[in-house]
């Protein structure tokens, strides 16, 4: 979409980089933009304020973030109007190194950060005018978006992902989140179940909670209740166990998809929650990291092996037709030859439907990088590499399991979709026939598999298999 001459506001693009948590940031600058009569639109180089939506979660992360807002400032140079495109830089990189940002990248017109999310029309007309001010970054984010905050949805129409609450409460050697995002704060089921319901009644099939942890959701205003002194106890407030039961009424066909959950906080309740919900999809993500004690301990986790290890258990037997995806980090400061074998054979036992890897990165302002036992480079994509390729023949007799049954699919594509095993972007797809609806639910029999995704009747088998390596 082009500006239109005859508006006085100016057109607002934004590039949105990183997480689904991130993207729903981008989406809710985007609402209150459009809800406050600014243009939007999807060229970069049609805006004349384009706003780099930014993530700074690992080296890499932050690398394109930076790269981003440079190809921004050279869309800058080539604009032939009147007025000179005006770039702002947004999110977590924004927060991070809020700082050191205004003075490293004098490109930039302003700077904004987790708080000024809902705020950003305002904004966005001062640095338009030209009024001054760069830097409207705040230290310590509190804002949580609710059931009726302006989003312009940017994921297909037949999903959508709904943050439930913003921030984190642990202390992860390895992470930079909390200071970036603040501590947690849960929204309420009041809010969550009444967007859940408007984005079904706009035809979303499939609703993923995200956060940072899930699973503390609710937990915050247990503390708030019962204050500093006082035992918590899971009578005294809200859970993600309550909040499943409550979706699961909102009338309509769809899944909803639970992500980023932490093995702390998983409760028998819940796994009983799950087990009799007629919509919530068998699949639990939560990222464990590693499973050697050892390695638990320096990367903070709050949790122990054996503590995984049941959980494992209480899943498996708790939860019929189970999907569970995790991640790891191979080449964390410290770990040794042994403790990188015990998480190979924990891979080799545990099964696990989906997987992913990462090579630890050294971010600067995290205890992690003050450890000694770096490993090299080298070191972490040998192990990387070992550990994928296991996972890769795991996966692949998973997928060779699936042929001869029949799935129910989400239609993601002209013949493509997903089961309710598969989370959108980061998991496998069922190849289909191209003439089921996009968008709808289709029940469809599995003929044959690759290492990670299916084929079913009237499917095409893809020329190669895909590798999924890494989800953040």
């Amino acid at each position: 979409m082009k500006t239109d001459s005859t508006c006085t506001r100016p057109a607002v693009g934004i590039i949105s980089l990183g997480c689904a948590k991130n993207l729903v940031d981008s989406e809710i600058m985007l609402g209150a933009l459009a809800s406050q009569g600014y243009p939007v639109t999807s060229q970069a180089e049609e805006a004349d304020v384009l706003i780099v939506n930014t993530c700074s979660f690992i080296e890499s992360a932050k690398e394109e973030s930076i790269a981003a807002i440079f190809e921004a400032n050279r869309l800058k140079g080539l604009r032939k109007r009147e007025r000179t495109q005006k770039l702002i830089v947004a999110g977590c990189m924004a927060q991070r190194f809020r700082a050191e940002l205004p003075e490293a990248l004098p490109e930039a017109d302003a700077f904004i950060g987790l708080d000024q999310v809902g705020q950003v029309a305002k904004i966005v007309g001062q640095v338009w005018e030209g009024e001054g001010q760069r830097d409207f970054v705040t230290p310590r984010p509190r804002y949580i978006p609710d059931w009726d905050t302006p989003r312009l949805r940017l994921t297909p129409a037949h999903f959508a992902y709904l943050k439930i609450a913003e921030g984190c409460n642990h202390p992860c050697s390895f992470c930079v989140i909390p200071q970036m995002r603040g501590r947690h704060r849960s929204r309420t089921i009041d809010s969550v179940v009444r967007e859940a319901a408007q984005l079904v009644e706009q035809g979303v099939r499939e609703i993923n909670l995200i956060s940072q942890d899930t699973t503390y959701f609710g937990m915050d205003h247990w503390e708030q209740k019962a204050g500093p002194r006082q035992p918590v106890d899971s009578t005294r407030g809200e859970s993600l166990a309550e909040l499943l039961r409550q979706l699961d009424q909102v009338p309509g066909d769809f899944w909803v998809r639970v992500l980023y959950t932490h093995p702390a906080h998983w409760s028998d309740e819940l796994i009983e929650t799950i087990s009799v919900s007629k919509k919530v999809a068998r699949y639990v993500d939560i990222p464990l990291q590693h499973i050697h004690g050892d390695m638990l301990s320096v990367m903070r986790r709050e949790t122990s092996e054996q503590h995984i290890l049941d959980l494992i258990a209480r899943l498996r037997a708790g939860i019929a037709g189970l999907a569970i995806r995790t991640t790891f980090i191979v080449g964390f400061p410290g770990e040794k030859p042994a403790h990188f074998q015990r998480l190979l054979d924990f891979i080799e036992d545990a099964r696990f439907e989906r997987l992913g890897i990462f090579p630890y990165s050294k971010e600067e302002g995290t205890k992690a990088a003050g450890l000694s036992g770096h490993t090299t480079e080298k070191t972490k994509r040998s192990r990387f590499e070992k550990a994928m390729e296991l996972q890769r023949r795991i996966a692949s007799e998973i997928a060779q399991a699936q042929i001869g049954t029949s799935k129910r699919i989400l239609v993601e594509a002209p013949g493509r979709g997903r089961t309710e095993w598969d989370a959108p972007e980061i998991d496998g797809a069922v190849y289909c026939s191209p003439t089921l609806p996009v968008g709808c639910f289709a029940n469809v029999s599995i003929q044959a598999a690759t290492d990670y995704d299916l084929v079913a009747e009237g499917g095409t088998k893809p020329k190669s298999s895909r590798v999924r390596a890494q989800a953040q």
